[in-house]
């Protein structure tokens, strides 16, 4: 769905919608950003909490060097400005879950400034069509605690193991006109995160999350009045609340009643937003700059060596994949959304070429087709993910050579890979084992054709008429009778002859 084409019909015209996102993305770091508590996910409530994060009186925060550094390289791999100077602040606010009565975080002077990411808007083809949505700042902050409603049936219970633990906040600007622009933004974000490094991007865990800003105009007019729904963690839910609470808004303004600044919440059971609070701007938080903390200064080394360390990132790979690899678009598109499926693909890549004694380049569209139909198709059965493949990159490419040097046909190398799942035996033992070798001999396929034209005479005389889409036919029944272990290009290039004579 694209920018031009998502319109909510109304009573009295179409309406647009205008969105942006928040996005909290938890940094990989082992210990939180101003003190060293682990920020492992799991454990019991308060077993993750320093005197800094309790906020004891006279503990002083000390900023974690890890955690800038995963920032900055997130800022550098969406060519984000980076700011060499940087300044922490304090954002007032009274809740349970925030012992200090502040959160440190960053306003005035953020660590990353401008940058974008751009996003496919259709797929299954991914050169088709893209959008750039401009992202206005990264800033680092400490998360908040938790409450906990479900433990007692009249208290609630604070756990402070997530207080502290660092965020980067990325803020885009308000470029998305559609749910399905915004999912497709939050997917490739999370994808550039996790190629990174930077944050895992398991929104069921809470590590990403976003915050929904939507507001609604007619085309043409001035934005209208936003309203922030909270914490959303799902790419799903995402768009699901987009698409509820523009409908609301619209429903809101044509009976003549106005948009509230607010802040509301998404219910996924009702597929609803309720109103949380009224929505506070910046000065109710009374910001200011924290005394305990000197300014970020960031020098060249240490800018450097962020910069060295990135991966190749999604968009360079897929494009590599394309001219290099000769890979369809769809093909490299799939391949590169996820770090995990791209490396595991470049290992079975490496043991293809070695394998077969070819280069990567003339392998790896059988290796593509093998990992996204058969490979894929088995995990998505089993419920596993790549990495908990049990089927290793070796033993896939055992398979694919004998494939490609003629040893079985692909008929029967599906039934090899079968018995791979259930036995975990590599290919070329299966193959010898049971007799699974395909036949190059002449003289049985040939006979194998005679039958099968003898038992079809009529369609034999179909054929000969001029209904040539019989030849597929013939094919598959000659396959058949020689129970899959005929050579395909034998086969074709017998039975041709055989129907001419």
């Amino acid at each position: 769905m694209t920018e031009s084409t998502y319109r909510i019909q109304g009573a009295t015209g179409e309406w647009e919608v205008v969105i942006g996102l928040e996005v909290h993305a938890q940094v990989t770091s082992n210990a939180k950003l101003f003190s060293g508590a682990a920020t492992a996910f799991g454990a019991e409530p308060n077993a993750q909490v320093s005197l800094v994060d309790a906020a004891m009186p006279g503990m002083l925060p000390v900023p974690n060097k890890e955690c800038i550094r995963q920032a900055v390289r997130t800022g550098m791999a969406i060519g984000a400005q980076i700011n060499r100077w940087s300044r922490f602040d304090r954002k007032n606010y009274f809740y349970a879950d925030l012992p200090q009565g502040y959160q440190i975080s960053q306003l005035y002077h953020p660590l990353v400034g401008e940058g974008a990411v751009e996003i496919s808007l259709d797929e299954k083809n991914p050169d088709a069509q893209t959008k750039t949505i401009g992202i206005e700042r990264i800033h680092v902050e400490q998360d908040a605690g938790k409450l906990m409603h479900d433990q007692h049936p009249t208290m609630s219970y604070v756990d402070l193991n997530r207080s502290g633990v660092a965020l980067m906040e990325i803020v885009s600007r308000p470029d998305m006109r559609s749910p399905a622009e915004a999912g497709a933004y939050l997917k490739k974000l999370r994808t550039i995160l996790r190629y990174v490094g930077s944050c895992d991007g398991n929104m069921e865990e809470g590590s990403m999350r976003a915050d929904v800003n939507v507001s609604v105009r007619k085309p043409g007019d001035e934005f209208g009045t936003r309203t922030e729904t909270k914490n959303v963690n799902s790419v799903r839910y995402v768009m699901a609340a987009i698409e509820h609470e523009a409908n609301r808004q619209v429903d809101v303004l044509e009976s003549g009643g106005t948009i509230v600044q607010e802040t509301r919440l998404y219910d996924p059971d009702r597929n609803e937003t309720r109103s949380m609070r009224s929505k506070e701007d910046a000065h109710d938080y009374r910001y200011f700059p924290d005394p305990d903390l000197l300014p970020l200064e960031l020098d060249d080394a240490f800018l450097d060596e962020c910069k060295a360390s990135l991966p190749e990132l999604p968009d360079a790979k897929r494009k590599r994949y394309e001219t290099e690899l000769g890979l369809s678009a769809y093909n490299a598109a799939v391949l590169t959304a996820e770090a995990e499926t791209a490396r595991w693909f470049e290992g079975l890549l490496a043991e293809c070429a070695k394998a077969q004694g070819k280069p990567e380049a003339e392998v790896a569209k059988a290796a593509a087709n093998w990992l996204l139909s058969e490979l894929y198709g088995a995990l998505n059965r089993l419920g596993k993910t790549i990495d908990d493949s049990p089927v290793s990159q070796a033993a896939g490419a055992e398979l694919i050579a004998l494939v490609a040097d003629g040893t079985i046909s692909g008929t029967i190398a599906k039934q090899v890979f079968e018995i791979m799942l259930e036995t975990g035996e590599p290919a070329g033992k299966i193959v010898e084992e049971r007799g699974l070798k395909q036949t190059s001999d002449t003289g049985a396929i040939d006979a194998a054709i005679a039958k099968v034209l003898a038992d079809n005479a009529d369609k034999v005389e179909q054929y000969k008429g001029g209904k040539e889409a019989l030849f597929g036919f013939f094919v598959g029944q000659t396959m058949k009778a020689m129970q899959g272990k005929g050579n395909p290009q034998l086969v074709n290039a017998q039975l041709k002859k055989a129907l001419s004579e």
